[in-house]
């Protein structure tokens, strides 16, 4: 049995939500965030002008306002908005196991010639719940005992199934774990950049004005701290939905187990 076209409606919504991420986050960014931290800074400048001993205020408009801060925002949301879509799934999936998907009576046997009329039972379901794991997994078990007439042979390939669905669901979290790689990525970028805007300032501060230098330094650190800190928020959430989704493969193989391999008997 194939395994469910997942990707094309993920692919989707995946693209569509990062185009919205960002026309949102660039248009915050530049009617609000940038002109704020425009003004606080010369404010900054002057001060620091006028008093030597000026200390400035750290203002979240300064700490966000460089486009390695805005890259790593609608990095993150963007992949906020896949772990919800996942997480979505996750749910649905977790549904179909708490729900009655056999008409089994207790104590009755599947028996081969059985098969089919509980494989009709499945096949009634709607589309969207036949891709789902348990009813794919179900289906496939009871085609194979019915040809077969092996209880083994059915508990091959349930448990197949389920390996399968992990190693998909594993290689799906690919793009995720890229976002969380990236995100650090262009914190370090930035504190590149930053240092050498500093370094071509330095020449400035000889004669008195540190501020490009200051100004240099603060894009290299804020960029790094705004990534540090939501990368560890996204690893987080990246290996709860991991977990999520190995506890439900751990649960399928479970319920196929006691629910049906349990009470198939071949004459």
């Amino acid at each position: 049995m194939s395994a469910p076209r997942r990707y094309p409606s993920e692919f989707v919504f995946s693209l569509f939500a990062l185009a919205i991420t960002f026309v949102i986050v660039h248009s915050i960014y530049v009617l609000d965030v940038r002109p704020k931290a425009q003004v606080i800074l010369a404010e900054q400048r002057a001060g620091m002008l006028r008093d030597p001993n000026y200390i400035a205020d750290r203002s979240f408009y300064v700490l966000v306002k460089d486009y390695e801060q805005e890259s790593e925002i609608i990095l993150f949301i963007w992949a906020l908005a896949i772990i919800g879509y996942k997480a979505k799934r996750q749910s649905r999936e977790r549904k179909t196991l708490e729900g009655e998907l056999l008409a089994l009576p207790e104590g009755m046997k599947i028996l081969p010639e059985d098969a089919r009329e509980y494989t009709r039972q499945i096949e009634g379901l709607d589309q969207e719940r036949r891709r789902m794991l348990l009813p794919r997994a179900l289906l496939a078990a009871l085609a194979r005992f019915g040809a077969t007439r092996s209880v083994q042979d059915a508990s091959t390939v349930a448990h197949g199934m389920c390996q399968s669905e992990a190693e998909r669901l594993d290689s799906e979290m690919s793009m995720l774990r890229y976002i969380a790689w990236a995100i650090p990525a262009i914190g370090f970028i930035g504190t590149v950049r930053g240092i050498g805007d500093a370094l071509g300032q330095a020449h400035k501060a000889v004669g008195g004005d540190i501020s490009g230098v200051t100004e240099g330094l603060g894009v290299a650190f804020n960029s790094t701290l705004i990534a540090l800190l939501l990368s560890i928020f996204l690893m987080f959430l990246l290996h709860q939905l991991q977990l999520a989704q190995e506890r439900l493969v751990l649960d399928a193989e479970t319920w196929l187990d006691t629910r049906l391999i349990r009470n198939m008997q071949a004459r």
